[in-house]
């Protein structure tokens, strides 16, 4: 598998901390201190789908494709206001295109499971090009009186395309069965039948079991994959890791003890987007033109469940 095309797309709305500081008891130094975020991006008048086929035409285009030529679509979501159809199926809806598409909840690790998925589709022969698209907007998901949660989180899309390679040199997931860590409920519609209490219950974190669990299986699989790919932690140029917190970000960093500049980070500008922040900072870094052609990768995610994986590619892209 190798990556040929990325895009990304963000809400109009910026938000800063000292605007949420004017209703929460916060400030943008008690925001700032504990997460790195100085502002994120949520959504007003647009929908998710608007931001997840933008993304989607962002990467076909970077990739000199159409939608035509798409095998496969697998968008990840946690939550959007259509329950049904799919968010994948209004995708594939929007840039017309004529192939499968699923929809996967892994929570935040979401992006490195569809493309171990895409990964498992080219290998048995199902799907030779795959667009990936990641759209989350978990500031519907928070109690926006709660300081603890609602500070943290921003609305975006990205998205790649696929194809057969061998870029991919190793990749994982697993789960630490840990759900209590994070967890958000909500009110299904009745029935003459049901008789369980029902409950419309924001997201919970239980912060400081979610930052250690994230910085130790961070570690743990980026030093697996890394050694599942034949390669040392200091042959990779840059760690992309799941931009939840730039506090998880530097703890993996020093426990892997590699410099800094080798950990990109925007989740000052973007806030946690879930399962869109690996490959929206992806498509950052490329327009940039910050990754060149032999450049080593590793990707790390973690999140509700609680789902990890982690992976190492090759990038052979070119601008």
């Amino acid at each position: 598998m190798k990556i040929i095309g990325t895009g990304s797309a963000h809400p109009s709305c910026v938000v800063t901390n000292d605007m949420l500081a004017q209703f929460l008891d916060t400030s943008d130094e008690w925001i700032v201190t504990r997460t790195g975020i100085k502002e994120r991006r949520l959504l007003s008048d647009e929908e998710l789908k608007d931001l997840a086929v933008d993304a989607a035409r962002k990467a076909l285009d970077s990739a000199g494709m159409q939608a035509k030529d798409i095998d496969f679509i697998i968008c990840s979501n946690v939550v959007n206001e259509y329950v049904t159809p799919s968010l994948s199926c209004l995708i594939h809806e929007a840039v017309q295109a004529s192939c499968p598409c699923v929809d996967i909840n892994a929570a935040c690790t979401g992006f490195i499971y569809a493309l171990q998925m895409a990964e498992a589709y080219q290998t048995a022969g199902m799907a030779k090009n795959i667009l990936i698209v990641c759209a989350e907007e978990p500031t519907r998901m928070v109690d926006w009186s709660d300081r603890s949660t609602c500070v943290l989180f921003g609305d975006g899309a990205g998205a790649v395309v696929v194809t057969e390679g061998t870029d991919l040199k190793a990749i994982k997931t697993t789960n630490a069965s840990k759900t209590e860590v994070l967890v958000q409920k909500r009110v299904l519609q009745p029935t003459p039948y049901a008789t369980k209490k029902s409950e419309n219950l924001p997201l919970v974190m239980l912060g400081q079991e979610v930052f250690k669990n994230a910085v130790s299986s961070s570690v743990r699989d980026l030093k697996e994959v890394v050694s599942k790919a034949g390669m040392e932690l200091t042959d990779i140029d840059y760690f992309l890791l799941h931009q939840a917190n730039i506090r998880i970000v530097e703890f993996v960093g020093h426990h892997l003890d590699m410099p800094k500049e080798k950990f990109p980070h925007n989740v000052e500008f973007y806030g946690n987007t879930s399962s869109a922040s690996i490959p929206m900072l992806l498509d950052e870094m490329n327009a940039r033109g910050d990754l060149k052609k032999g450049h080593k990768l590793a990707f790390s995610a973690f999140g509700a469940g609680f789902t990890t994986g982690a992976c190492v590619l090759e990038w052979s892209m070119e601008k």
